[in-house]
């Protein structure tokens, strides 16, 4: 939905001209699935809402299929309480493959009734008839569907045996069209919650009792002492003050006063009960006693098997409490008026948000409608239900409509956490090598955190139990001697449902434990794994996806090698993700291979590489299921490396980005998506299972560089430093120096070192680079005139004309077309052509080989650009300039480069490596080799010294605007080439043999030149 009101259920069971197709048994209160009307127009209506996902769009492929239209003629009608089926939550990916259903026979259903009664109309038989885009005929005649709607008002129950088209026969499912809401989105016309302004709207913001995270407990609904009004009687604009129970608000009639009064606003709480300590996760969940344990398995003879194993193995799994870390706090609008109240709301489950607002408030349900409207993203539950309930209350306290909007604190506070969870396993292997037996327990609290607002008006109690711990919790692998037990225990902290919710954890168990099974057999781990594997489709999976990813057998840790403090490591891990009440339903297929680099050094655990495939089955939208993985990796990333929220003793303390870090772009791997073709079967669901290999992969990748086991997430730099220093001694001997595969961000360089990064000092980690292929010239059309004005700016600040104007006989003095000669103590360099000729040119260059180049200074071929780049100023440019700068240079005529070829020799192991390429020589000429006789004496910036290392044009040289933005000025030269400070700190005779000897390290590399005393007193 992108407006503010749904068209309700009641004008389509008023409509005249209208086909609807209703569930069957619904006849008096019809549940509608699709509304086809004689204007041609059809509407679909599903209660499951689009949540970033795309389902918008492929659920309407679904319905234009089986009708035989185009996709843009279908209008989808998502949760809206109002005329949408209530169909429960949107959660675990049951949207396609689950709710989908009766929408596929809805319109199957729709489209034999139309054949029929065309055929009736005509006299022929329906066998004769063809459906084209919405018409009927047989060659000598045609109708529409409109045409046989027209007049009649039909309701038709859906027939759950109908026969469904073939997808041999499919023209729009399997495609992926461009989904409908993206251009809007992308200009901001789009309507989110956060933007519903309604006539009359007021603003509200709640306060929250000091216990954030904890929706039950001794005080919990009775923690307030009192209010004080009068601390906000001042501010303007005010309206009210509400109270009920523990639930406080505030409303005015601006929002910055709304804002004002909570912060201002005096209220005493009683002082809370000490709750367990959830920074120690293992500890807290086994003092927290199961209400029931459930046997899932038991097969074989569990104790005598292990009684008789060669090797006996006892691990315990430890997964933290996360977080959704919703990017915008939640968000809603409520209306109440005397027959009806209104809610505009990101909820992911309207129909329950409507019931719980029934009880909340005392209405009836008939006369709630929740307007769903697109939100912050969220992964299961985020505080989007608690604010609809936070702006009902308040809009019934003033008898107006009333915004409100959370505080980052409150979001990241209150949302239902992703719940944490402790697994033990027992199991080894026998003579031969294969698992003697496996014993499976898990803990794992309850997480149906209710509505809060209920909580806090003492509505209802949250301290539920709830049999949610089960989710894949029996491995796929075929072991005689099984056990797997689920303590089902009440909640601790506040939680609800978590992408992978408890199948995460339970795969992570799984998969890392039979790494080690691997181990001790001293067996490849893929190849252990297929051992065992029974499901056909699961082996096919894991097959194809070692190949993709260049599988090669390992039996031991070390096989990657490393370089320098770097440790190089590849995991796997495979899984089919089974949600929904036990046994559950499965999904689709997934499984990893990661790579990884460790720097033994920092700690910094860099995933470098993500090999992921899945088996979907019948894929809607491949385009979509691609996305969606693309989406479970990162942030299944970032769960792994990252992400624990922290406890006080009272309530959640990481209630901001700082204290509760997330994966950044520049951490982000390689993605290699592989999604096997099953268009002939059954769609499974693609939300959620590829994060659930996730975490197995990466650990099992750390063990493969480092030889260590890390059985508790996150893998923080504090945990890998702490477990390598106490096993240093029992560890092998360390890997050989092995050539990095790609070059490696974020491995723990510091702040310097990403300064460093960014002025293209990691373009000298090795000296050739992998080449960007080459494209198309792109067309100057594609490129708004803002866009290339702005680069043109950007040009002139940078004065590239400068050195690079066309010389010679063809292009001489032609903008960009290069070719102007630099003398080095190396030869002569010849200015790149970097003008849009495709030949000697940027022409063929994709705009990540051009920001390559200014930022790293390396070729579109991988060769690097000695020796003046990259350039310091458009190396830490803004991307919005760098990408204008492109347009710029692709809008204007190509030209051919001089021919002038280049007479530089430059040694790939000059100093430059270590960033600190003299700029002038003091006191001596660059040919003097005796600089150990000269004096150590500050080096000082004048017209009278050596010349430089090379020449550059004559006003390049100068001082002034162009020079200083450019850098081609010997002060921004030096600090170029690696002088953090003044052109010649460091740089004095007797010390630039030194500097040459120091190797490329992060130490060396990255670290800032100290500032030292001289004997006069100054700095320098």
């Amino acid at each position: 939905m992108s407006r503010l009101h749904e068209i309700p259920l009641e004008h389509y069971l008023d409509s005249d001209d209208v086909l609807l197709l209703i569930r069957q048994g619904t006849s008096n209160l019809p549940e509608v699935f699709l509304a086809l009307g004689a204007d041609g127009s059809v509407a679909a209506f599903s209660g499951h809402v689009d949540l970033g996902t795309g389902i918008r769009i492929a659920l309407a492929q679904i319905v234009a299929e089986e009708l035989d239209i185009s996709v843009d003629s279908v209008t989808m009608v998502l949760g809206t309480t109002s005329a949408a089926p209530d169909q429960g939550p949107t959660i675990a990916s049951e949207t396609i493959q689950v709710t989908a259903i009766p929408l596929r026979q809805a319109a199957a259903t729709a489209r034999r009734h139309l054949l029929a009664t065309a055929a009736k109309r005509h006299g022929v038989s329906e066998d004769a008839l063809v459906v084209r885009n919405g018409t009927i005929g047989n060659g000598e005649w045609s109708i529409s569907y409109g045409e046989l709607i027209a007049g009649r008002h039909q309701r038709i129950e859906i027939d759950p045996g109908i026969p469904l088209k073939s997808p041999e026969l499919y023209r729009i499912v399997g495609h992926s069209p461009p989904r409908n809401d993206i251009a809007r989105k992308a200009v901001g016309e789009w309507t989110y919650v956060h933007d519903v302004r309604v006539p009359g709207m007021l603003h509200g913001r709640v306060i929250r009792p000091p216990h954030a995270g904890f929706d039950h407990g001794e005080l919990v609904g009775r923690s307030l002492v009192s209010v004080d009004e009068s601390s906000v009687a001042d501010i303007s604009g005010l309206v009210a003050v509400v109270v009920v129970g523990d639930f406080v608000g505030v409303v005015t009639t601006r929002e910055e006063h709304a804002v004002e009064a909570m912060r201002r606003l005096r209220v005493t709480w009683r002082t809370q009960p000490v709750r367990p300590d959830l920074n120690r996760v293992e500890e807290a969940l086994r003092g927290n006693t199961a209400q029931k344990t459930r046997l899932l398995k038991e097969t074989g003879d569990v104790e005598t098997a292990m009684a008789g194993a060669q090797i006996v193995m006892q691990r315990t799994y430890v997964w933290p409490y996360q977080m959704h870390g919703s990017i915008g706090p939640s968000c809603a609008v409520a209306d109440w008026q005397d027959d009806r109240l209104v809610v505009w709301s990101g909820t992911q489950n309207p129909h329950w948000m409507r019931r719980d607002l029934s009880q909340l408030l005392d209405r009836p349900e008939e006369q709630i409608v929740i307007e769903r409207l697109e939100a912050a993203g969220c992964y299961g539950r985020n505080c989007a239900d608690d604010v609809t309930a936070d702006a009902a209350l308040l809009s019934r306290a003033v008898g107006r409509p009333v915004r409100v909007q959370l505080t980052r604190e409150q979001e990241h506070g209150w949302e239902p956490k992703g719940a944490g969870q402790v697994i033990d396993v027992r199991g080894g292997i026998d003579l031969e090598g294969g698992p003697a037996a496996y014993d499976f327990e898990t803990r794992y609290p309850s997480n149906l955190a209710p509505t809060l607002a209920l909580v806090l008006t003492g509505k209802i109690s949250g301290n539920e139990t709830t049999e949610m711990g089960d989710r894949t919790a029996i491995p796929p692998y075929a072991i005689g001697n099984m056990r797997i037990q689920v303590h089902d225990m009440p909640p601790i902290a506040r939680a609800s449902w978590f992408r992978g919710v408890s199948a995460m954890p339970n795969s992570f168990a799984h998969e890392s434990f039979v790494d080690e099974l691997a181990a001790a057999a001293k067996v490849d781990p893929i190849e252990y794994k297929l051992r065992y594997l029974t499901d056909p489709r699961a082996i096919d999976l894991v097959r194809a996806v070692a190949e993709k990813a260049k599988w090669t057998p390992r039996t031991r840790w070390g096989t990657e090698g490393g370089e320098g403090d770097l440790l190089y490591g590849r995991g796997f891990a495979y899984a089919l993700y089974v949600h929904g009440k036990f046994p559950g339903v499965p999904a689709a297929w997934s499984a990893w291979v990661a790579d990884v680099a460790v720097n033994r050094r920092t700690g910094v655990v860099a995933v470098t590489r993500i090999t992921v495939g899945q088996d979907t089955g019948m894929m809607v939208n491949p385009e979509g299921v691609r996305h969606q993985i693309h989406g479970n990796v990162i942030q299944s990333i970032s769960r792994v490396l990252k992400e624990k929220v922290d406890f006080s003793a009272t309530e959640v303390e990481s209630v901001e980005w700082g204290g509760y870090p997330i994966l950044t772009f520049p951490e982000l791997p390689d993605i290699d998506v592989l999604m096997l073709p099953r268009q002939n079967e059954e769609p499974r669901g693609a939300g959620e299972s590829a994060s659930v290999p996730s975490a197995a992969a990466i650990v099992n990748a750390v063990y493969d560089a480092t030889g260590i086991r890390f059985r508790e997430l996150p893998l923080t730099p504090d945990k890998i430093l702490a477990a390598m220093g106490q096993t240093q001694e029992k560890r092998l001997s360390p890997p050989v120096a092995r050539t990095p595969r790609r070059p490696l961000l974020g491995l723990g360089f510091g702040l310097a070192g990403v300064a460093g990064l960014a002025a293209g000092g990691l373009a000298l980690l090795a000296p050739i680079k992998p080449a960007i292929p080459q494209i198309a010239r792109p067309d100057p059309a594609t490129f708004s005139q803002a866009t290339i004005e702005r680069g043109r700016l950007a040009a002139a600040a940078g004065a590239c004309n400068i050195c690079h104007v066309g010389t010679g006989k063809d292009v001489g003095g032609v903008a960009f077309a290069g070719g102007r000669a630099f003398e080095t103590p190396f030869g002569t360099v010849h200015a790149a052509n970097i003008s849009a000729d495709v030949a000697t040119g940027i022409g063929a260059w994709s705009y990540p080989a051009f920001e390559r180049a200014m930022r790293q200074g390396v070729r579109r071929d991988g060769s690097h650009l000695y020796p003046v780049h990259p350039y310091t100023s458009f190396a830490k440019a803004d991307e919005a300039d760098i990408q204008a700068l492109y347009a710029y240079l692709n809008g204007g005529a190509g030209r051919a480069k001089h021919s002038g070829g280049e007479q530089a020799q430059i040694p790939l192991q000059h100093p430059r490596a270590d960033g600190r390429l003299e700029c002038a020589l003091p006191q001596a000429d660059q040919r003097n080799r005796h600089h150990e006789k000269q004096r150590l004496e500050p080096w000082r910036l004048s017209r009278r010294e050596p010349r430089p290392l090379f020449r550059l044009p004559h006003g390049a040289q100068r001082g002034g605007r162009r020079a200083g933005r450019h850098g081609p000025s010997r002060r921004r030269l030096c600090r170029w080439l690696g002088s953090a400070g003044d052109p010649g700190a460091g740089h004095v005779p007797g010390r630039l043999d030194r500097r040459r000897a120091l190797r490329l390290s992060p130490a060396g590399l990255f670290a800032r030149p100290r500032r030292r005393q001289r004997t006069d007193g100054r700095m320098w």
